[in-house]
């Protein structure tokens, strides 16, 4: 078999007028192949058709498939090892091919896009950047980004934290922006709000129901691997990350946040790509779509259950703190936000700390050695030794009728116990 550029040289030099001997001198192929080509153009049309051949792959061919089903993304040198484990014998680049083959047959997959009346939806989501400061070291930032679905207006914040508090904090600033709440919110499986899955429904995290009971809205997790059902917000954190942050001059995240503001704002007058209006002429009529805010914002802080030990503290965070000591041996609730902390008798706020920076230290509640010296209930039962002989005692009044039983005795006794006493 000729290559194709030698079939054509073939028809070529025959339409120029050579004889079969001289195209052969001049191709190197045997005069009988010139003829052949020469007289049957259907050979020259394009390769032969291949023939199916048996293959040491075929009875794993099922095998490979349901592994790419479960995970597009596996390779083909994970693909091997799997078969090797099954029997397979064959060599590597069958496996390839044949996982290359599969993966471009899967990868053709059509979508139609889809649009959502106003107040109806808002998507979610959340990315990571890195900054370098002057000193070398890299610290990250997370941007977070919650967008309307019909009018396409766009809220965003930076957060120098990623947790669930700082998460809930920056939907309530989003709702206070737009001036109410979607229907909907529309999430990936990201660990703020994804759980896991069980018997068909979605568990989403605690913190996140609370805030959906509060505003009313609805929660809704993704498919995994399937970022184009959020396609709404997958662009603008790519539009924000290259319009806004790519060459920004980072200086402080309060600054980044103000500057990020104003640039929404501008963009937020252009006309969409695909509404083909005004993104703000959108918004003022989705805005009276949306649910309206309540009274009151959700406590969203951090909620801890924590043991209160014998000197009166519990730890958190590698520091302990003070609470008054009628709780001593209970578990109570620890409200932590903005670093202010919070401790809860069931309903009953008992103690406010501000978190100590520094890890290790003692944060005092003010009163507390008092209290503990007025409680006589509490002292009579932490010393309940009742005085025995003709021992005379002291007793404090803070003490009740039970103390430690304390004798005194003239120096002389001392001195001729064991020599020489001080004195002061």
């Amino acid at each position: 078999m000729v290559s194709r550029e030698i079939r054509v040289d073939i028809s070529y030099l025959r339409h120029q007028g050579l004889s079969y001997r001289e195209i052969s001198r001049k191709t190197g192929h045997d005069r009988r192949t010139v003829k052949r080509y020469a007289e049957q153009p259907e050979l020259r049309a394009g390769a032969r058709a291949k023939v199916a051949r048996p293959s040491k792959l075929d009875r794993f061919a099922p095998l490979i498939e349901s592994w790419l089903q479960e995970d597009g993304r596996y390779r083909a040198t994970w693909v091997l090892d799997q078969l090797r484990r099954a029997g397979y014998r064959g060599g590597y680049s069958i496996v390839r091919r044949f996982v290359r083959d599969r993966k471009e047959e899967g990868g053709r997959i059509a979508y139609l896009r889809f649009e959502t009346e106003p107040g109806r939806q808002a998507q979610v989501d959340f990315g990571e950047f890195k900054v370098v400061d002057p000193a070398g070291g890299e610290r990250s930032y997370y941007l977070f980004s919650m967008v309307l679905g019909y009018s396409r207006q766009l809220y965003g914040e930076y957060l120098t934290r990623c947790d669930l508090v700082s998460f809930l904090e920056a939907h309530q600033r989003a709702f206070a922006f737009f001036g109410g709440v979607p229907a909907e919110i529309l999430y990936d499986r990201m660990r703020n709000v994804f759980l896991r899955q069980l018997a068909g429904k979605t568990q989403c995290t605690q913190g996140l129901l609370t805030l959906a009971d509060h505003y009313g809205f609805m929660p809704r997790v993704a498919p995994a691997y399937s970022p184009w059902v959020k396609g709404k917000v997958e662009r603008p954190m790519d539009f924000m990350r290259e319009g806004f942050w790519r060459g920004y001059p980072f200086t402080q995240v309060e600054a980044a946040n103000r500057d990020l503001g104003a640039f929404l704002e501008e963009k937020a007058q252009r006309i969409h790509g695909t509404t083909g209006e005004r993104v703000c002429d959108r918004f003022a009529v989705e805005r009276a779509f949306l649910l309206p805010l309540p009274l009151v914002r959700c406590d969203v802080s951090q909620r801890l259950y924590r043991k209160v030990h014998k000197d009166c503290t519990l730890s958190f965070e590698g520091s302990r703190y003070q609470v008054p000591h009628t709780l001593v041996g209970q578990r109570i609730l620890l409200r932590c936000q903005q670093g202010v902390l919070r401790i809860f008798d069931g309903d009953r706020l008992v103690a406010t700390h501000a978190q100590s920076p520094v890890k290790g230290r003692l944060v005092e509640l003010a009163g507390l050695r008092e209290a503990i010296l007025a409680d006589r209930e509490m002292n009579a039962r932490k010393y309940a030794s009742p005085l025995k002989g003709k021992a005379k005692a002291t007793l404090s009044p803070h003490l009740g009728r039970y103390a430690i039983e304390v004798q005194r005795r003239p120096l002389s006794v001392y001195g001729r116990l064991g020599g020489e006493v001080a004195r002061g």
